[in-house]
Order: structure tokens, then sequence, then C-alpha cells
């Protein structure tokens, strides 16, 4: 199985879309709750690709994958579930 780990806020809408799909496909994953820590949303950047410094900002086995909208596509187009193994 795949390591997911998800930087978010606890109160933003985008996060909870993120990991209600995650939830529905039975993933495990290490939720960073960055709520108002600059540091933290540092560390996250540092991570990433592109400088987002938007939540969530989702990491799949290493690998940035991007927001909420990314992960949603990666499951429309058939591919997250490949990435999940």
């Amino acid at each position: 199985m795949a390591t997911v780990e998800l930087y978010t806020w606890s109160t933003c809408p985008f996060c909870q879309r993120a990991k209600r799909l995650l939830d529905q496909k039975g993933v495990a994953y290490t939720e960073h709750v960055i709520d108002g820590d600059e540091a933290a949303r540092d560390a996250m950047v540092a991570r990433g690709t592109g400088g987002q410094r938007s939540v969530p900002q989702i990491f799949i086995n290493g690998q940035h994958i991007g927001g909420s909208d990314a992960l949603a596509q990666l499951d429309r187009q058939g591919e997250l579930d490949a990435l999940l193994q």
C-alpha cells in the first residue's frame, strides 16, 4: 500500500473533499494539520513542486500530486488507484 500524506487546514472544504475521496477508497493517510503554522507551511512548500502554498497538498510515495483538484483528476482518469497500490 502507498504512503499518502496530506497537508491540510482543519476548516478547508477542499481538504475535506480530498480526505473523503481517500476514505472512500479505503486509503490510510497521514494528515499534517498546519492551521496557522507558517513553519509547517514552509516545510510543505519545500517538499512540493511549483511553490504552492494552498492546501491541501498531497504526496503519494513522496511524489507531489498537488491539491484536491489534481487528486480528483487522477481518479477520473483512472490513474489514482495504480498510484495507491
